[in-house]
């Protein structure tokens, strides 16, 4: 998203919407049950074995959204491009970024992960637009921070604990602290954080718009504490 006026924007490097989707790799239309099996490991071999499996539900949905993108913000040739490198999908165009990945995954390599971005919006306002929610409607279950230095979770972790549950905040994290998570009572959404990123992931899949209202719920959560790393995460 365009920078803003908002002083939080100096912590932050991008600003992404994310919807995440998973699936069984014997299951992908390329996959052949006579000839084909299913991965037992994830390396470069059998990434690019899912690239050519995933080729026809990739190149299908990206060029499915490419012409109803075309059509709902009027774009003309030179405003949108779409470039197909199965795993991935990546549509530019001239207000923003959208990318579709396929990936296996590392615990489960039978399975994947199907994972959407959108990014590099030309415009905070752009979000507001009906026609460009339409397009990605029920898409995005999260929006994804970059941050431009990293935090440290361990910070985060005692931050939260120190507040002895004070505003209904509580934080969970396995015990290496690669990350934590954190939720607020009455709030449909958790906070993970790593130290690079803070992602916002909630119960139910919307537009930009509607991602962008529930975050604004969260924020007015976390900002009712008195700690002032927490206030400062979002």
């Amino acid at each position: 998203m365009a920078k803003s006026a908002d002083p939080s924007a100096q912590f932050v490097a991008r600003i992404s919407f994310v919807g995440r989707a998973e699936g069984l790799v014997k299951n992908l239309a390329g996959f052949k049950k006579k000839h084909h099996t299913v991965p037992d490991a994830v390396n470069a071999a059998t990434s690019a074995f899912l690239g050519k499996l995933c080729l026809n539900e990739l190149t299908a949905e990206a060029e499915l959204l490419f012409q109803r993108t075309k059509v709902a913000l009027n774009y003309k040739r030179a405003d949108l491009t779409l470039a197909i490198t199965s795993p991935t999908a990546v549509l530019s165009a001239k207000d923003f970024t959208w990318e579709l990945t396929y990936a296996l995954e590392a615990e489960s390599p039978a399975s994947y992960c199907l994972t959407r971005t959108l990014h590099s919006l030309a415009s905070s306002h752009f979000v507001e637009l009906a026609e460009f929610n339409e397009v990605f409607a029920g898409m995005f279950g999260g929006i994804l921070f970059t941050l431009t230095k990293n935090v440290s979770v361990e910070a985060v972790i005692d931050a939260v604990e120190a507040c002895a549950g004070e505003g209904g905040l509580t934080v969970h994290y396995p015990s290496d602290c690669r990350h934590c998570v954190l939720s607020v009572e009455q709030v449909a959404a958790e906070v993970i954080c790593d130290g690079a990123t803070l992602e916002l992931r909630f119960s139910r899949s919307g537009a930009p718009a509607e991602l962008v209202t529930a975050f604004l719920a969260v924020r007015a959560a976390f900002a009712l504490t008195k700690n002032r790393v927490l206030a400062g995460l979002l």
